[in-house]
């Protein structure tokens, strides 16, 4: 028997078998001329016959660990030797069982003692805490500009109102967000709800606003979508769509992409398939899709990518859907949620791009107020050729040519402004506009030099 010491360990044997052959024999078992019996780790053995090494699994076999066979049968005085080494473990080794599940890390928490730590969310980052006992967390997500394509994902702008009735024709409600039900009778509507703190479906982070909407107990259907300006986003790529809902009433969720080319552009591309059963509990559903590419495909004025969910059947009447953290993101993979931009401010202004309005999100358009909040602009006239005043917007809008409406703070009437200087209502006209502002003239009478116009107005630039 043979000892080989290893730094690391009390130390590793070998232990050597070694038999005279009679003659004949095909196996080896039993004790030697030594009274040491034959035992091998299966794996590790070696076979010598008169000190020519063997070829395992060719030469002879050992399943045993106590027999060796197969062997060419031996010549008298031949010498069969077999050796093997003993198990051991390393000294201070970690063990396996300390890890427990996929991305888990090893991290010590003081000299000589490793731990687990459990893999992150995903979308965080490992980073330095010398208040964690480990001296590492996980931490993030650390904003990735862009990376959801959907505007305003988390529901906190709500130019347009917080209440509205839905029909079976797509309308615009919370911000950038096309949403109808079927056109059964009843008055399906989409609310905004407040989060209860401690109740949004992401903890750490708190979304203060998500829609509901609410079916009437004969509507079928639901539809929510937003359009995606430029169809070449994401052109020819995979990328995955998540959100998270609920329902008063378990119901399923399907999706519908369409890549719009826009007006004189080639044929739309349309997806579509099931993605989950939305439950009466919080849950984030995700989908991978591939998007069509461009090749050979021409692109027209207002070309867009809308991406809906939907239920078109099976849904329960008088039924609530709540949705929140929409995001759409490239790759096959739903991380961590984030807002377009990663601010209010930016999520304001990149709403802003597509409709904007002057006056108090209280204030409903056409209805009467006081003059704060209102825009009050001066218009400085001499003559009929600058009887006028440039209204700038507060974001440039998406074309040349959005939509404006004008109304009086005093009647709420459209198409009129207040004139303070005579205490009446123009009718007023819109004789310039391009995507940083417009002119604002009287289409009847005048202003006077330094009086004041006082008006509602709202700029809608929407795919």
């Amino acid at each position: 028997m043979s000892v080989i010491r290893h730094p690391n360990t009390a130390g590793a044997t070998l232990t050597q078998w070694r038999y005279t052959a009679t003659g004949g024999e095909t196996s080896l078992s039993g004790t030697d001329g030594f009274s040491t019996a034959l035992s091998y780790t299966v794996g590790s053995e070696q076979v010598f016959i008169n000190g020519v090494l063997l070829e395992r699994g060719v030469d002879y076999v050992a399943t045993t660990g106590t027999t060796i066979t197969g062997l060419t049968a031996l010549v008298v005085n031949d010498i069969a030797t077999v050796i093997s080494p003993s198990s051991f473990n390393v000294a201070n080794a970690i063990p396996k069982s300390t890890v427990t599940a996929k991305g888990d890390l090893l991290v010590a928490s003081g000299a000589s003692t490793p731990i687990n730590l459990a893999v992150g969310a995903d979308g965080t980052t490992l980073v330095a805490n010398s208040s964690s006992s480990t001296g590492v967390a996980w931490a993030g997500p650390a904003f990735t500009a862009g990376k959801n394509k959907i505007i305003n994902g988390d529901f906190g702008v709500w130019q347009r109102g917080t209440s509205f009735n839905l029909t079976g024709t797509d309308a615009y409600t919370v911000d950038r967000f096309l949403v109808s039900a079927d056109s059964a009778t009843g008055t399906p509507t989409l609310t905004q709800q407040t989060f209860t703190p401690g109740t949004a479906p992401v903890a750490g982070y708190e979304g203060t606003y998500f829609p509901r909407i609410t079916l009437s107990s004969s509507n079928t259907a639901w539809y929510f979508s937003q359009r995606i300006e430029d169809v070449r986003i994401f052109a020819g790529q995979t990328v995955t769509l998540s959100f998270w809902a609920k329902s008063s009433s378990s119901q399923a969720v399907q999706y519908y992409f369409r890549q719009n080319f826009g007006t004189g552009g080639s044929s739309n591309i349309n997806l579509s398939g099931s993605i989950g059963t939305i439950g009466t509990s919080w849950q984030r559903f995700t989908q991978t899709i591939t998007l069509g590419s461009m090749a050979g495909k021409t692109i027209g004025a207002g070309s867009y990518m809308f991406a809906q969910i939907f239920n078109s059947s099976g849904v329960v009447a008088s039924s609530t859907i709540d949705i929140w953290g929409m995001q759409l993101e490239a790759g096959s993979v739903a991380t961590a949620f984030q807002t377009a931009t990663g601010t209010v401010q930016g999520e304001l202004a990149a709403c802003q791009r597509y409709y904007e309005k002057s006056y108090p999100l209280a204030t409903a358009p056409g209805s009467t107020s006081s003059q704060s909040g209102l825009v009050n602009y001066i218009a400085i006239t001499s003559s009929a050729i600058n009887n006028r005043c440039w209204v700038p917007f507060i974001v440039s809008k998406r074309t040349s040519s959005p939509t404006i409406t004008i109304w009086s703070y005093h009647t709420g009437a459209s198409g009129y402004a207040y004139n303070e200087g005579t205490g009446s209502d123009y009718s007023i006209g819109i004789q310039f506009q391009a995507e940083r502002g417009f002119n604002l003239y009287p289409t009847s009478g005048s202003f006077s030099a330094g009086q004041v116009c006082n008006f509602y107005y709202t700029a809608d630039s929407e795919l």
